[in-house]
């Protein structure tokens, strides 16, 4: 579509675009020719703004009315004439500092930090989904922190890694949590998490094993913590309440409405950010682009991240109304993927 525009319609459809991400408000011919410097008189804009209209990437939502863009003509702007503003130096070591602090805390910590912190920095709903993994185990380790409180480490084959809390018994020995790190360790290779769980379950109901009755209630305290909890993965999604920003009229909160039911199931966003991890970059939905925002005026921008074989294993992303700043939304996921990429990685 792009193509078959000339460097006139292209320029006057960024300025309307530009000054709807600003104001959400109609726009005028006049206010093109003045943000023109009077270059095109208001009667030439008129005429290439009825062109953009014709093309279905414009329209007028009173009669005599300036022009919005329509979600076509947004899907044009940001595939053809979006301009990215580069993140700072200070802007990434703030990204750098800020989710530095989520470092050692679980996967599950992790991704619900990030996405708090995610819809914070953009002013949107911030997501992040973690796929089931079906990575085999690589180790288990268990740190005991104090009396009755121990850290169980998971390293997958990916090298992922994921801490989690345990309450143990207060008379539990660093002896014994190495007892039961070396006993699951010689049971778990190359067997996925679930695989790994649902064995030494097996084995100690059929009393197959040689620990202890303490090593034995460490070892099943660690597999019940570490457990799949979720065979879709897992999803977070934190600040829905800015998506009611924008909402103007009744029948605008009735959509964003619908938007909330379908994002407490989970299953189309699963199922989107599934397809999402299977891809490269960033990419960005804008309205009917995806039945879970086809009415609700919303657009998401979301990121894969990889771990540090280059492996895609989870995306991140925002979702916002389809007037959110692209320039600035799009380098903000695109670099926290990045970081995130590197701390579940590490």
């Amino acid at each position: 579509m792009i193509r078959e525009l000339n460097q006139r319609t292209r320029q006057i459809l960024k300025l309307v675009v530009d000054a709807y991400v600003e104001t959400g408000e109609p726009v005028g011919s006049m206010a093109i020719s003045q943000k023109l410097g009077m270059k095109l008189s208001p009667a030439t804009i008129r005429s290439a703004m009825a062109e953009l209209e014709e093309r279905g990437l414009l329209y007028a939502p009173h009669t005599s009315a300036g022009r919005l863009p329509t979600e076509s003509g947004l899907t044009v702007f940001v595939e053809g004439l979006l301009e990215l503003d580069d993140l700072s130096a200070e802007e990434r070591a703030g990204i750098d500092l800020r989710l530095g602090a989520v470092r050692g805390n679980s996967v599950t910590g992790i991704m619900e930090q990030t996405s708090q912190f995610l819809s914070g920095l953009s002013s949107c709903a911030g997501l992040v989904f973690a796929p089931k993994s079906e990575d085999p185990v690589r180790q288990v380790e268990f740190v005991l922190l104090s009396p009755g409180r121990a850290l169980a480490v998971l390293v997958t084959s990916a090298g992922l890694v994921e801490n989690r809390l345990l309450d143990i018994a207060a008379d539990v020995t660093a002896t014994s949590l190495t007892r039961a790190a070396n006993y699951l360790n010689s049971r778990i290779a190359d067997k996925t998490l679930q695989q790994a769980v649902d064995y030494i379950r097996s084995e100690l109901q059929s009393e197959r094993t040689q620990l202890d009755a303490l090593t034995q209630r460490v070892v099943e305290a660690g597999i019940a913590s570490l457990a799949p909890a979720d065979a879709g993965g897992h999803l977070f999604v934190r600040g829905q309440s800015k998506l009611l920003d924008d909402v103007t009229a009744i029948e605008d909160l009735e959509r964003i409405r619908q938007l909330f039911d379908a994002l407490e199931t989970k299953e189309s966003m699963l199922q989107l950010l599934q397809a999402t991890t299977q891809g490269d970059g960033v990419k960005i939905y804008i309205g009917a682009e995806n039945k879970l925002f086809g009415h609700s005026g919303c657009s998401m921008i979301v990121s894969p991240y990889r771990t540090q074989d280059a492996r895609v294993v989870g995306a991140i992303g925002v979702i916002g109304p389809a007037r959110m700043n692209y320039s600035r939304v799009i380098p903000v996921v695109n670099y926290t993927s990045q970081i995130i990429g590197k701390i579940l990685g590490n």
